[in-house]
């Protein structure tokens, strides 16, 4: 695996490069010498994700006529007076 750094500027002027080199390995981007972005291939992403299903993913696997039930909680019930003392 080869690891590539790029600053935001080189990333901007020339994307098929940084893109290529995502094929070898992660490319860090940086901003003002720092990391500040990764970019990976997708299919690096869903292995590093474990290729888990969103919940919109989920839902849209549902049949039509499937009831999906849904409990939350009301905000109000969670949120608390603030302690000034």
């Amino acid at each position: 695996m080869t690891v590539t750094t790029l600053s935001s500027r080189e990333f901007n002027q020339d994307t098929g490069r940084a893109k290529n080199a995502a094929r070898s390995g992660p490319v860090f981007i940086t901003d003002r010498g720092r990391p500040a972005h990764v970019l990976l291939t997708f299919e690096d992403y869903q292995r590093l994700t474990g290729g888990q299903d969103s919940i919109i993913d989920l839902l849209g696997q549902a049949p039509d006529e499937a009831e999906i039930e849904f409990e939350t909680t009301p905000l109000r019930d969670l949120a608390r007076p603030a302690d000034l003392t």
